[in-house]
Formats: structure tokens, sequence, C-alpha cells
């Protein structure tokens, strides 16, 4: 089945006092470059998010985006030590009084200001992610590579379908050069005679005869033609049976662009060029395509 590299997926999972969101990107590439963005409390599933999203994703560039929100107010609220905030004012505010300052209003603001610096009269509680928090974050992570994957499968269905068009147009094209070909054999065969007889030499027509044999073997295509032929069968064989087809898609492309270069330097025909070109620029469309395949 053919996938394409880009994709996208997302998943939100709410438990009784947040909300998960997972959010998956990716554009093509030559190995698996993935990127995790996650809150700080989730950091210790990280390297089983990257185990997970490599089994499915296998390449190309990878972001993925975790964040969380909290649907209580309890959650993320700062804890004050009410032990420690007491001893720490009794003893700032005697000080206070100590030294003359007084106990006024402005005296008893930056002794508040000063008790919550003090060491642990605040602090933020730390709590670990429960078993259930954990499932459901996997899970979330899951549903986005899921659903990631298919989109992935659906723009693969896009793509492969105008390969295949476009390998269609170059046999067709390869077709077209036929007619031609032949008309070039005439045409160049014309030339030679009409130049001899310009000359006014005597020669061995047999002899020329077979050299003009030689010549106009050496710009025969029919093996290329042959090849091409059978690098396009190839290509739909491969892109109907297997996975991950992209770098052998590649690959094919390749042997290709050789017969169709092949045939164009044997071509002298500028009708036979103007076709040549143009297998040429279906070929470049079908390489950059296949940059993005799986």
């Amino acid at each position: 089945m053919i996938k394409s590299m880009t994709g996208f997926g997302k998943s939100e999972i709410a438990t009784s006092e947040r909300k998960i969101t997972v959010e998956t990107r990716s554009l093509n590439g030559k190995q698996l470059d993935l990127s995790v963005k996650l809150p700080a409390r989730y950091r210790q599933f990280e390297y089983e998010i990257r185990n997970r999203a490599a089994k499915v994703l296998q390449r190309g560039k990878v972001d993925i985006f975790i964040t969380v929100e909290n649907t209580t107010a309890k959650n993320g609220l700062a804890s004050i030590n009410p032990d420690l905030f007491k001893a720490y004012s009794e003893q700032l505010m005697a000080l206070a009084l100590g030294s003359g300052l007084g106990c006024g209003s402005e005296v008893q603001s930056q002794v508040l200001a000063a008790v919550m610096r003090m060491p642990e009269v605040v602090s933020s509680e730390a709590e670990s992610v429960g078993d259930d928090e954990g499932a459901a974050l996997m899970k979330a992570v899951d549903e986005a590579l899921a659903r990631h994957d298919e989109f992935r499968i659906q723009e693969g269905g896009v793509l492969i379908a105008d390969l295949l068009h476009r390998v269609d147009l170059i046999q067709q094209y390869k077709q077209s050069v036929i007619p031609f070909e032949e008309r070039r054999t005439e045409v160049i065969r014309k030339r030679i005679l009409d130049q001899l007889a310009q000359l006014a030499v005597n020669y061995d027509a047999n002899r020329l005869e077979q050299e003009m044999i030689f010549y106009l073997e050496k710009l025969d295509i029919t093996e290329e033609k042959v090849r091409l032929d059978k690098h396009c069968a190839y290509f739909r064989e491969v892109a109907a049976g297997e996975e991950s087809v992209g770098r052998k898609l590649g690959f094919v492309a390749q042997e290709m662009g050789r017969e169709i270069n092949t045939m164009g330097s044997k071509a002298n025909d500028s009708d036979m060029q103007i076709l040549v070109v143009k297998m040429k620029d279906e070929l470049e469309k079908i390489k950059e395509q296949v940059l993005n395949i799986l």
C-alpha cells in the first residue's frame, strides 16, 4: 500500500482532571527525523512515544506536539506550608519590633513578602503521573499516529494515481516516436544520396548500402524502447504489490531516465526530440513526486 510521507494526525483524550492533546505532522525525508515536544510532567514517556512513532511513521521529518490542560481548579495550584509561614512571620515581626521598626502596614507588607520567599514556605505540588493519566496519554498518542497513518494512505493513493498516469504518458510519447523513426531512416538515406550526387563521384553502391546500414543501426532505438517498456511495467508492479516503495520507485525512475536520454542522443530528428523532451518532463515530475512516497 502506497503511503505519502506528508501527513497529519490529532487526538484529544479527557481524564477526570486533565485534557491531553496530541498532534503529529510530517514532511518527506530520507530517514526518520523525529522531534517530540511535550510537558515536563510527561518527560518519562518520551522514549516510549518515540518508539511507537518510529514503528508507525518509519521515515520523514516528523513533529509531535503534546499539550495538557487542567480541567479542575485545584490542579497546578501552589501549596503553602502554614507552620513554616507562621514561624517565619513571628520571628521577622519580633525582629522588626526589637529594632524599632514598629509593626505598621508597610512593615507588615515587607515581612509578608520576605516570608513568602523563605525556603519551603511556598512549593508547587509535583504530582506524579498516575497510571490512568499515563494510559490516557499513550492512547492519545496511538490515536494520533493511527489518524496520521490514515492521512498518509489517502495522500499516497492520490500520489500513485498521478505517477501511474505520467508513466502512461511516457509510453504514449514513446509510441508516438515510431512514425518519425521510420520517416527519419528514409530522410537520412535520401540526404546521403543527394550529397553524393552533388559530388559527382563514382562509388560502390553495395559498399555504400553497407555503410548506411551500419550508420542507421547506431541510430536505432528499438532496444531503448523495449527496456523503457520493461521499466514502466516494473514501476507499476512495484507500486501495486509492495510497501515502503519510495526508494525503489526512485531507482526505477532513474533507469527509465537512462533509456529516455539514450533515445534523445540517437534521435537525430526534431520531431523525435520534441517527444523525448515531453518524456523527460513527465519523468522529472515522477522523480519529484516519488521523493514524497514512503
